[in-house]
């Protein structure tokens, strides 16, 4: 097994998790049971290799979505976290704490996506006067990008 580590979780801190070797390919998919999952236009993940994923707090809740596909998420905040089949388990890239580098290589269900989605980015960008930055005074209570053994805005702790 590689030396790669890779960490992430929920929003809240409550669903923590490391992973240790390499990544399969990060995706997109369409279908409306990811839209759903997500809330969103597509979900996006990656494959984790078999047997390195260690949930380092609690573990995610799982609601089975069809036959052979259940879909993890936080139990307290509702982050989407996992996609698992038979075989196989994906991570939402979104909950790494390093997304950088896992840029989706495909697209599938392709067919359920959205008319719109691929215009979705050329839509006129908002900016936020200096003088009126609301981003600047929003006081967050989500858990950072990085391992902590301590979060008291949960009350969590390792």
């Amino acid at each position: 097994m590689s030396d790669t580590v890779r960490t992430g979780g929920c929003q809240c801190g409550a669903v923590r998790y490391r992973i240790h070797g390499q990544l399969g390919r990060p995706s997109i998919c369409h279908c409306r049971m990811c839209q759903k999952q997500f809330g969103s236009f597509f979900s996006a993940f990656v494959t984790a290799p078999k047997d390195g994923v260690e949930w380092v707090r609690e573990e995610p809740t799982y609601y089975q979505s069809s036959v052979n596909i259940d879909r993890g998420f936080c139990p307290r905040c509702g982050t989407p976290l996992t996609y698992r089949h038979p075989g196989r388990l994906e991570i939402s890239i979104g909950s790494f704490d390093d997304r950088s580098d896992l840029k989706p290589q495909i697209q599938v269900n392709h067919q359920s996506r959205l008319p719109w989605v691929e215009e979705i980015f050329d839509a006129e960008i908002y900016q936020e006067t200096t003088a009126n930055t609301r981003q600047e005074s929003i006081i967050s209570f989500q858990h950072p990008d990085h391992e902590t053994e301590y979060w008291p805005a949960q009350g969590l702790q390792l």
